[in-house]
């Protein structure tokens, strides 16, 4: 069974639905059942940094497992490196087809990088080859209206990598405060102040 570098072990069940309250939690269970896997759909989730698109993406990821379905996650970047890197060793084209192959791919990150020739085409290619015949997972900081953003070499790539993507694709749209807040460190207790003071005098 493949579970490539999943970032967290949260499940669906410790998702913080209460911090994104728009977020259509209908839809977010329906999509855990795997209905979205016999259909051979892509589930897009889009939001602002932090917000938890990863987060939401790799719990459904962990629910596809449970029922028996093969889970690759990569963030976009890692994708596009590793294809490259089977070209120089004159195995892209069995790469490629090995990642079309996957019942579940989890793309992280896309558009966080712009996409350069060769890894535009790489994406594009592999985007192609799973398109109505597995499912995709793909998470982006950028709106749905900015994707073509990530090919800003080849816009015309662009649009057919996103009309593959968006073919009877669930759409989820995330918003809602960044979950990533720092520590804040705990005031100084009264014996620790007057301690400090006793030294500062001594």
């Amino acid at each position: 069974m493949i579970r490539a570098s999943f970032r967290a072990n949260k499940t669906l069940e410790q998702f913080d639905f209460d911090r994104l309250p728009k977020l259509n939690r209908a839809l977010v269970h329906d999509l855990a059942t795997g209905r979205y896997l016999s259909e051979h759909a892509p589930i897009l989730i889009v939001g602002e940094v932090g917000v938890g698109k990863s987060h939401l993406a790799q719990p459904l990821g962990h629910c596809a497992i449970r029922q028996g379905v093969d889970v690759l996650f990569s963030s976009c970047t890692q994708l596009a490196a590793s294809l490259n890197a089977a070209r120089v060793t004159n195995t892209y084209e069995r790469k490629l087809a090995t990642l079309a192959r996957v019942p579940l791919l989890i793309v992280d990150d896309f558009g966080l990088k712009p996409l350069r020739p060769p890894a535009d085409e790489d994406i594009h290619d592999l985007i192609a080859e799973r398109c109505e015949q597995a499912s995709t997972i793909v998470t982006s900081n950028l709106d749905f209206g900015e994707w073509d953003e990530a090919f800003p070499n080849n816009r015309l790539l662009a649009s057919a990598t996103i009309d593959r993507l968006r073919h009877n694709a669930y759409c989820i749209e995330l918003e809602g405060p960044s979950g990533r807040n720092p520590k804040v460190a705990p005031p100084p207790s009264k014996s620790r102040l007057a301690n400090g003071q006793k030294s500062a005098h001594s």
